[in-house]
């Protein structure tokens, strides 16, 4: 096998031909593929950075919904605490008012209970009186016969009756 070797002046128009493409791709495709190059290389680098400074701002964000959220709860739990502690304020109050008033009403009652047990053991006492004075007035008439000796007695023990 035998190598070919290709003559002189197809190398020569060979490099002639490649020195005028690299000539031309030099002076009008390079510098267009290399500026693009560089700003693509730039959008790449600010969309890198833009989504470090998006990734930065989540973070905050979820940083600052946590604490949203913690304070939220915490804010919560203390109107729950409050409303609680005014219900139980309120059915403190309701039982002590209530209370109160069944104590004035058992205090009333009392009270009645008393002036008509008053009420009716004077009114037992006086009929009693009344009942003995018929009583005495009736025994002492069928004993007695003269009429001074009635009122004398009668009297006397009116008197006695009266003053207990």
């Amino acid at each position: 096998m035998e190598l070919i070797t290709p003559d002189f002046g197809l190398i020569f128009w060979q490099i002639l031909v490649f020195g005028i493409l690299f000539f031309l791709l030099a002076k009008f495709a390079w510098k267009p593929i290399i500026q693009s190059l560089h700003e693509r290389e730039e959008s790449i680098d600010q969309a890198i950075k833009l989504s470090e400074e998006t990734k930065k701002e989540m973070a905050e964000l979820k940083a600052g919904n946590e604490q949203l959220l913690v304070s939220a709860r915490a804010d919560r739990d203390a109107l729950i605490k409050q409303a609680k502690e005014a219900a139980d304020a309120m059915i403190s109050q309701a039982k002590l008012d209530a209370q109160t008033a069944a104590n004035q009403e058992i205090e009333k009652a009392r009270v009645a209970f008393e002036q008509e047990k008053v009420a009716a053991v004077a009114s037992i006492r006086k009929e009693a009186a009344s009942l003995s004075l018929d009583l005495a007035e009736k025994v002492l008439k069928s004993q007695l016969k003269d009429k001074a000796a009635q009122e004398k007695l009668v009297s006397e023990w009116i008197a006695d009756v009266t003053l207990k």
